[in-house]
């Protein structure tokens, strides 16, 4: 298998981890071109990339510790932006890819330690942090969007685990839109295909028309909705999901949300 070929097969899923540590789809691309950008110049990088994802996120990670700062901090006039920036420096950036890595990412302790340069002792231990830094957020209502019931009562039951309450469940897009103008949610979960033959896409587009909301989206098929040619989902969960990433995708974009602009 060819370099190039290898790299985008890895691109959606390094672009979903990038995002959901930068909480921006903008910043979160931006470290992902600087390290492909790298690559074309340099060819030591261009060889690691050439060893599989594990030495592919690695890579990534190297650049992420040079570039995030700047990179998050890419539309300064934005408030959600800079809000995002002064939190994402209240938890050691390390932790929260340790977190990301081994729930988002599925990647085991041994291969997350690699990529981070840390020892298997001190990974578990920088996840173990992170989690308990996470558990101290401030609990929200969540809204549910989902078609399959056992699935809706699994993530009900899961985002009530966290400490959070359910404001409304909604299996159409014009359900969700109902809900939303009778309960205003803190955080939305959405699948992307609703039982009507709606789209979950659209019922979020809906929402946000309304209110500045953070989303997750479920899906199957990750791959088809992290192309960076678009404005796309910050946060994305595969289906079937495993409820360490649910919790930990859910903790990480109330971590980015703040409701009020900065000083």
């Amino acid at each position: 298998m060819s370099l190039s070929t290898k790299v985008a097969k890895e691109l959606p899923y390094l672009r979903r981890y990038a995002r959901a540590l930068t909480g921006s789809q903008t910043a979160g691309d931006n470290v992902v071109r600087a390290l492909l950008e790298k690559a074309a110049t340099d060819a030591s990088v261009r060889g690691a990339l050439n060893e599989g994802r594990v030495a592919i996120y690695r890579s990534f990670s190297a650049v992420w510790s040079e570039k995030a700062a700047e990179e998050a901090a890419a539309r300064p006039d934005d408030w959600r932006e800079q809000a995002a920036n002064k939190r994402l420096r209240a938890v050691t950036p390390l932790n929260r890819q340790a977190l990301l890595l081994t729930t988002l990412e599925e990647f085991d302790h041994r291969e997350a330690a690699e990529i981070l340069s840390q020892s298997a002792e001190d990974l578990t231990q920088l996840v173990n942090d992170a989690i308990s830094e996470i558990d101290r957020e401030t609990a929200t209502d969540v809204l549910i969007i989902e078609d399959e019931p056992l699935i809706s009562m699994q993530l009900e039951d899961l985002v009530r685990s966290l400490g959070h309450e359910i404001c409304g469940s909604a299996a159409t897009r014009t359900q969700a839109l109902e809900v939303v103008e009778d309960n205003r949610p803190g955080l939305v979960l959405a699948d992307i295909q609703l039982a009507d033959g709606s789209s979950g896409l659209d019922a979020v587009d809906d929402i946000l028309s309304i209110d500045e909301i953070p989303v997750i989206f479920i899906t199957a098929y990750p791959e088809r909705l992290l192309t960076g040619d678009r404005p796309e989902p910050t946060y994305l969960i595969t289906k079937p999901f495993k409820e360490r990433a649910v919790r930990a995708a859910i903790s990480q974009a109330l971590f980015f949300e703040s409701s009020q602009p900065l000083d």
